[in-house]
């Protein structure tokens, strides 16, 4: 019967991202790939590497001579000892996929066995680790930031009655109208949490 160990909530594991999880002693690598989840022993099949840790690339393939296409964007991990890769979603090796293969895991989102104790993170703050060129300092751990004008703004960014500022005092430019200058579109955040069966 296979053990069942929960990862990490499902929205803390946006597409193109991964985390590693030490899994009753196996590390094993959970990678997000366009909302699919899976999983991988942290572990290249050549010499021990931790695999899951190398880059995330895609693959350049050929249909005929001098035609080159690049695909597949963050579904192959390369490994970062000596560069052998796999695809993520099934553990083949790129360059012998019927004799090399990393071991995978079943994955899938559930609901949490217990739900009051797997929460989704908080956002970082919108100052956290941002450099105050004036001062040297970063806004890390502080309640508020000064800024050049000695105004303050709170934690969350939201100026205070001293503030006496423009935007493009601020911020070196304006924004143009009441909406962000770009296409925008609701994204479905996935409910529940990342489980992977050893």
């Amino acid at each position: 019967m296979k053990t069942r160990f929960e990862v990490c909530p499902a929205a803390d594991l946006g597409p193109g991202e991964r985390t590693i999880a030490d899994l009753d002693g196996l590390s094993v690598g959970v990678f997000n790939v366009d909302g699919d989840y899976y999983a991988l022993k942290n572990d290249c099949p050549h010499q021990r590497a931790p695999l899951c840790e190398g880059s995330l690339t895609g693959l350049m393939t050929a249909e005929a001579p001098g035609e080159f296409e690049y695909g597949r964007d963050g579904e192959i991990v390369r490994c970062p000892w000596h560069g052998w890769e796999f695809d993520v979603t099934t553990g083949e090796s790129v360059f012998n996929p019927h004799r090399v293969k990393a071991k995978t895991f079943e994955t899938s989102v559930e609901d949490s066995d217990d739900p009051g104790t797997v929460e989704t993170s908080e956002p970082a703050s919108a100052n956290a680790g941002r450099l105050d060129f004036s001062t040297g300092t970063t806004a890390d751990d502080a309640d508020t930031v000064d800024t050049p004008d000695n105004g303050a703004e709170t934690e969350d960014g939201a100026a205070t009655d001293a503030e006496a500022t423009t935007e493009a005092d601020r911020y070196g430019a304006t924004l143009a109208g009441e909406e962000p200058p770009v296409d925008t579109y609701d994204v479905d955040v996935e409910e529940g949490v990342v489980v992977v069966y050893l």
